[in-house]
């Protein structure tokens, strides 16, 4: 497994996120019952930064806590059962490793939301990158459906790998 990670702003997270990512992402990888050995890049920013990404990529002018950018195209969650017939689309042509895609998180939102939330700065951390997972795995929260299952996902996730509020 690959997992690039970025940081990419001045303002310190004063927790070792590094850890937590590369904890969190194969928990859920492997949660979701993903067959292969996988590639993810990360990248830690601030809230200008994620601002104007999520200006220029979804139109909303204000910060965000994270984005994630999917590279595979599900026809239902976590069902990986297509991407062979498209390796040249979705898979690493030199180190066979399936490319899921892009989080970007926003360092400032993680202290912002363990405090609104009363929780740690790990936890807030390890939450939004098991959402961002679940959107690479092809989930989404637009109705109350889809919104309650990624909950119970996410919360499944952190539980397992020790991250209770």
């Amino acid at each position: 497994m690959t997992i690039s990670i970025e940081y990419e702003t001045e303002k310190k997270l004063e927790i070792d996120w590094e850890r937590i990512i590369r904890q969190i992402i194969p928990a859920a990888l492997d949660y979701e019952g993903c067959p292969y050995e996988a590639e993810i890049s990360v990248i830690l920013t601030d809230n200008d930064a994620i601002q104007e990404i999520n200006r220029d990529y979804r139109q909303i002018d204000a910060p965000t806590d994270v984005l994630s950018f999917p590279m595979i195209d599900f026809e239902r969650e976590s069902d990986f059962s297509h991407v062979e017939e498209a390796a040249e689309d979705y898979f690493n042509p030199e180190t066979g490793e399936l490319v899921l895609g892009d989080i970007i998180i926003s360092v400032e939102k993680v202290a912002e939301q363990a405090e609104k939330y009363g929780h740690s700065m790990e936890r807030e951390l390890a939450f939004l990158v098991a959402h961002s997972m679940l959107h690479l795995c092809g989930y989404d929260h637009m109705e109350d459906g889809e919104r309650e299952r990624m909950e119970q996902k996410q919360s499944e996730i952190l539980t397992k790998e020790g991250y209770c509020r």
